[in-house]
This record gives C-alpha cells, structure tokens and sequence, in this order.
C-alpha cells in the first residue's frame, strides 16, 4: 500500500545532500530557506531537504532542484550574529517531490515517502562485508576519516542504512551521491557503492604517489632547517654558545640553580625540553620562552624576616599618621597576635572609609613596620576573571593574572599584599572577579592557588593580605565574610591641622622647591583653609590647596624677591581667593521656632538649624529643605507626639485644627537623611506653638520616639567638634551616648557641657528659655 502524500517546506541545498540517519549541521540564509525553516518550526518541525543541481544558482526554481531527497526533522535553531541561521537536523526517509504547492515566498511541496526494495539477505550480507572489507582499506588510505567512524559503521546491521552512513563519509560528488539517493533497490545500492569506492582508492594511490614524489623533492625551506640542525651539531662539536643551543643551556641552569620545589623544576625542564625542539621562527616558540621566564621571576622560597616588635611598629604608625587611635590599635592587636602564634593565618584587613583618609598610606606603614616588601594592585573596574586567575597559554597574548603579576613585583612570598579598592570590582558576561578572589583570601585554600597561566599551583598561604573600600554594601557577601572590617570614618578639624602641620606642609614645601623659612602658615590661616576651603573626610583635597598656597608663595619670592611669606587668616584670600564653603555659627539671640541640630556628614559634622512656622489653617503639616524619608519620617513622629501631650505643654489641645504648620531645614539643596534631628524638631515645634525661646548656645541630636524616649545616634565626635566650631556651649545627647565622650579629643572636651537625657521632657527643659524670665 503507497505512503500517503504530505506537505512540508522545501529546503534546497548547495553542494550537500542528507541521507537518512545522517545528523549534521547547516547554515541557512536566503529567504525563502528561512521562510521554510521558521514554518517547519511552527508546525512539527519536519522539512524536507533537496540537492540543488548546480551549487552557483542563488534562487533556484523548481526545476533546478531534483526531485529525491529526504524528510528530516530540525532538532536545534540558533541566530548567528549576522543574520544566518545556525541548524541541526537528523535525516528520516527518502522521500520525492510529487507536486510543487508554493514557490513564491517559500518553496513547499507535497511529498511521498520512498520504501528500499529488499532482495536475498544472503547476496546482501555478502556485498555488506565485501563493503565494509573496501571501506576500511579506503581509511588506511585516505587517513581523513578516524577509526572510531569504521567501529561505528561496523556495528550497523542494516544493509541499507550502512550504504547511507558509509555514502556520506566519502569524498564524492553531489550528482554521484543523488544516484545513491536515488536507488531503492538494495542491492543495486550496494553493488554501486563498490564500484565507487574502488575508483575512490585507485585515485586515493595515485595522489600518495604524487605526495611522496612532492616530498622527495626537497623544498627550499626543509633545506634551510637541516642545515640549521647541522649548524647546531657543529657549534655543540666546537664549543661553542652561539645561537638557541646556548640559549637553552644557560636557561637549564638557571633552572637548575633557582629555588623553584622539584614538581616546578620538573614542568620547567620538561618545557625545555620542548622549546629545544620546536623551530625559532614558530609561534609556539615564543609562548613557551614567555612561560620558562616567568616560572624563573616568580619568588618560590625567598623571603624577608619578620620584625614584629610592637613598640617600633607603633612608633612607625604615629610617625606616620596622626590620630586614627582605634585604627591603630586594631593594628597593633593584629601584629601582636602573629608574633604570637608565629603564622600569617588569621582574618584579611579590610581598611574601609572616604577617600583620602590614608588607607593605602596605612597599609604602606605595616609594612615598613614588619619589615615586609609590599606591593599594591588596583581591583577598580575588574570585570573579567582572568584579571584575578590569568589567560590561558592557547590565548594570543595570555599573562597571568594580577595576583601572580603582585607576586612577582614583590619578589618574595611574603609582603604585604594590597587589594585596592576591592568595593568596585564588578562581573559581566566575561566571569565574576569576587569569585576568583575567594580562592585568594580564603587561608584554606590560598595555599594552592591556581592560576590559569602559570597552571601549576602557587602557594599565597605566607602574604598578608590588606584590602581598602569606600563602601561596604558594594562589597559581595562571600568575599566580606572572610576580611575583617576595620572603619577609618575621617579625620577631626584637630587631626587636620596637625596634619597639615607634620606631613602635608613639609612635603608640599619640599616638592615646589621651598625652604623652612621660606613661607609661615599660622595656625589661624591653616583652620580657615581646613573650614571654608575644604569639605572632605580625608585630606587630599587639603593637600591640593597647600600645594597651591605654595606655588603663589614661590611666585611671590621669584617675582618680588621676597625671602618669606607669612600667611595669615586674612592674606590666605589674597593668596585663594574667596572661601568655597560656609559652615554654620550659633545664632545671635535666643529665637522662636528655631533650633539647632548638629549633623554628621561624609565630610565630618556641621550644624543643622531647624525653623518651624505656624500660621492659620486647616493642620497641615508642609516639610521643606530636600529632606530625606527618615528625616520626615522622624518630624512625622515630633508633631505626633506634641498632639498627644498638648494639654501638659501648655499647647492648646485643637491646634492641629486651627493652624498649618511649616517645617524647614536650610541649605535645600543638600540632600539631609538621619533620624538624629529627631528631639531638635520636636523642640522647634514646641517653641514656636508656645512661644517661648530656645537658648542660642544649646545644640542637640537624638532620635525621638512617639513616646517621646530618646534613642542613641552616631558621629557623636564630628557634631561635636561642629558645635564647638561653632560657638556653642552646651549640647543635649542621648543617654545611651555617654560611652562616646571619650572618643572627643580633650580641647574639644573641656569647652562643652554634655546633658545625657532620656526623654524629651528633659529635651525641653534643658533647651527652652524659662517662662519666667521672658516675663522680665
């Protein structure tokens, strides 16, 4: 009984035909092949595949195409970037064309599915093993196809399809592999494909005796290469060291006197001994010089000897930074603990804080405290992970990675180790760095460090890794887990100057080719330069302006032949000009519905003054000032709390009725967040519904809850060196921060009264001007 008919999309293919069984991939790109592919993928995913009968006809037409080929179903689609299609299909049946359905925008056609006719299995049987006796003297021959094709195509048992599979392995034409296609009589198929593989051999002999002709006929280049090898013999005969056989000679001593472990000088000698043999012009040749030399830079025993007596160490820290007490400290504690267990083993600093407040200096200065070598790298906009584990050598131009690249710089196995900036590594399509990273610092597995590059494993187990953020919520997790976090949050107007003073001033001095005597900056003229010229936690942008200072003072003694330049708070505007910044003063005289804050800020703390007005209305509450949602959050909870304990503040009890009330906080184009302005609003708002007057010397800072209790806030240092800039005399803490005093400097200390309270009824007693007195 015949197949029935089917429909299917067309696709005509140059130079290639499909058998069935046959799984191959193809590359489509005209249109009308698209257009067949995407309708096969649509439907079931079977089309059928015809030969073209010429391969340079670009749009065939019906009659361009033959008429046999084969049903095959589309296993795999992929876009390639320019526009082709990339597809995988398995060949089903023979099947024809019997009529043309479409041929404009896609060729589609109906077609019936072809039967082999089968004859006597024993004749079969016998031209099989005759078939495959002739195709395994063709691949002894013709080395193209492998062995494990021939186990393969051993295995089939069916006489049809082994005359498929062994058809499409072989080197014929497209017209010669249709007439295969096109026989269905088995045995016809078989008896054929003898014949041609016979043909194929006696080709296949002539071209190996053609070949062997070729090479016996030396080439010009051979020639150059065996009298290279005689030249080489000769030299070795002589003595003497010219050439890549001296090269190689000094390179196995070099090996041979380096303090690489055995398993290393086995890889190395063992590279060698490939670099010996392959030719001098090879790229290959090269790549493996590039390798030998950076196993023999690589440090492998060498080392420097601790020095860790905690007494120099600290010296060496205060010499080199001043104040940053705690940092130090921790420090201290950490060098104290390795000259105890006599191991590098322990967690990795993480030195974090704003920029320029000395986190790389700081690492430097451990360092030199140790007596350990150091060496720096810059993790900043790492995206690809080889940057941490290298390229592979089949990589044109591979290099290790920045750690063995670090090693190397530092010519011993144990400095002091840099990670800078290790916040602002980022991963993309191209690997994750932070991933790499771990391998680094995880003192577990440091000690067999791999790198792609160098492939043999690299021991980091004796570096003392140092890493330094700007930001911790950029650092990932798994990375953060295994450093330890060592906060550098800024430095005090205090700390400042004397900086400046100590290090920055003397070092500017020295670098614009000044002397001691040349120029005097007072003290005065230093604090102003730190308070309306800089806004920074760290000092760099202080050592900008130094260093400007000193070039006018160069300019000034070259030009006016001045021997000394005296600069004081009223001449460094001259020298300047105008201030950049303001920074905020106490008020003048006890004011109505204002109070002050104090605020910490990246750049340390200032003074926050909070006005509150109230006018006639419907009680509605307006918030000004680029206020952050905590911030609004926390007048939220102040008007809150006034509302419920009106009657006891002596506030009429329907005021939220009667009057709108505007709250503003200054300087609006400065973003403010914190929930530390809490007690000042509630202040304000008590003063200008009272009328009574908040004290012009008192500042505050406090969080404040709907119960009216006053929660703990940081940066208790910074606001309170603002305040005391400021003019202000006393300020009102949570009681919770009394452990913070401490950390004040003393000159600060002494010229500020701190009241610890607990609730905003001491806030208000504290910070309002007695009714009495207002009376008078």
């Amino acid at each position: 009984m015949p197949n029935e008919p089917i429909q299917l999309p067309l696709l005509p293919l140059r130079g290639l035909l499909v058998f069935p069984s046959m799984v191959l991939h193809l590359d489509v790109g005209r249109d009308k092949s698209v257009a067949a592919l995407e309708k096969a993928m649509m439907d079931d995913q079977i089309i059928f595949l015809a030969a073209q009968k010429k391969v340079s006809i670009d749009d065939p037409e019906t009659s361009d195409i033959y008429h046999v080929g084969t049903t095959a179903k589309v296993n795999q689609m992929i876009k390639l970037p320019n526009g082709t299609l990339r597809v995988l299909v398995e060949g089903l049946d023979r099947a024809q064309i019997i009529r043309y359905v479409e041929d404009e925008d896609e060729f589609l056609v109906e077609v019936e599915k072809l039967e082999d006719i089968q004859g006597d299995p024993h004749e079969e049987e016998a031209l099989m093993r005759s078939l495959l006796s002739q195709f395994e003297e063709y691949i002894k021959i013709s080395k193209k196809i492998t062995q494990e094709t021939l186990n393969t195509v051993t295995d089939i048992g069916e006489p049809g399809r082994l005359a498929d599979i062994i058809t499409s392995h072989l080197s014929l034409k497209v017209k010669e592999k249709q007439e295969l296609l096109e026989m269905l009589d088995i045995k016809e198929r078989l008896q054929h494909l003898v014949k041609l593989i016979s043909n194929e051999q006696k080709v296949l002999d002539l071209e190996k005796k053609i070949g062997q002709r070729v090479k016996n006929s030396m080439e010009k280049t051979q020639k150059e290469y065996y009298l290279r090898e005689q030249l080489k013999a000769i030299q070795k005969e002589l003595g003497e060291k010219e050439g890549k056989t001296g090269e190689v000679g000094q390179l196995r001593e070099e090996v041979e006197q380096s303090d690489m472990p055995e398993h290393i000088k086995e890889v190395a000698l063992k590279e060698l001994g490939r670099y010996e043999k392959v030719p001098q012009s090879s790229a290959e040749s090269s790549v493996i010089r590039n390798y030998l030399d950076w196993l023999l830079a690589l440090p492998w025993t060498k080392r420097t000897r601790d020095t860790i007596e905690i007494p120099t160490a600290e010296k060496i820290l205060d010499e080199d930074h001043y104040g940053l007490e705690k940092v130090k400290e921790r420090i201290l504690e950490y060098l104290a603990v390795q000259k105890l267990t006599k191991s590098i083993k322990g967690p990795i600093l993480c030195l974090v804080g704003p920029p320029g407040v000395g986190k790389t200096s700081l690492a430097k200065s451990i360092a030199r405290s140790i007596n350990r070598n150091f060496v720096r790298i810059s993790l900043g906009g790492v995206r690809d992970e080889a940057e941490i584990r290298g390229h592979r050598r089949t990589y044109i131009g591979a290099m290790p990675g920045r750690i063995i690249q670090g090693m190397k710089k530092a010519e011993t196995i144990n400095p002091v180790f840099l990670l800078d900036e290790i916040d602002k590594m980022s991963n993309d399509f191209r690997g994750d760095p932070s991933s790499a990273m771990l391998e680094v610092l995880d003192p577990e597995q440091n000690v067999n460090f791999s790198d792609h590059f160098i492939e043999e494993t690299y021991d980091l187990s004796n570096v003392l890794f140092v890493a330094t953020a700007n930001y911790v919520n950029n650092i990932p997790g798994p990375l953060l887990d295994r450093m330890e976090l060592i906060s550098i949050p800024g430095y005090t107007e205090v700390e400042k100057l004397h900086i400046a003073k100590e290090h920055l001033l003397p070092k500017q001095l020295k670098e614009n080719g000044l002397k001691k005597g040349n120029m005097q900056v007072r003290d005065d003229a230093l604090l102003k330069l730190i308070r309306r010229y800089t806004r920074e936690a760290g000092v760099r942008n202080l050592e900008r302006q130094l260093a400007t200072l000193c070039r006018k003072t160069a300019k000034i003694i070259i030009s006016e032949e001045k021997k000394r330049v005296i600069v004081t708070e009223k001449s460094i505007e001259d020298l300047l000009g105008k201030p950049v910044y303001r920074y905020g003063m106490k008020e003048q005289e006890d004011q109505v519905g204002a109070a002050t804050g104090l605020a910490y800020t990246s750049a340390g703390g200032d003074t926050l003054s909070i006005e509150v007005s109230h006018y006639r209305g419907k009680g509605k509450l307006t918030l000004t000032g680029k206020l952050g949602d905590v911030m609004q959050e926390s007048a939220q909870a102040a008007f809150s709390y006034i509302r419920s304990r009106a009657e006891e503040l002596r506030i009429e009890p329907d005021f939220h009725e009667k009057y709108d009330i505007h709250i503003h906080v200054p300087e609006g184009a400065t973003p403010k967040d914190g929930p530390s302005a809490g007690i000042t609003m509630a202040t304000a708002l008590v003063s200008a519904l009272t009328g009574r007057a908040v004290k012009r010397e008192v500042a505050m800072t406090g969080e404040i809850t709907l119960r009216g209790r006053v929660l703990p806030i940081g940066g208790l240092k910074e606001k309170s060196l603002s305040a005391h800039r400021a003019g202000i005399s006393t300020i009102i803490i949570p009681e919770e921060n009394i452990k913070d005093i401490d950390d004040i400097p003393e000159s600060v200390r002494n010229g500020l009264t701190f009241v610890p309270v607990s609730h905003l009824d001491q806030v208000l007693k504290q910070a309002l001007v007695e009714e009495e007195n207002e009376d008078n």
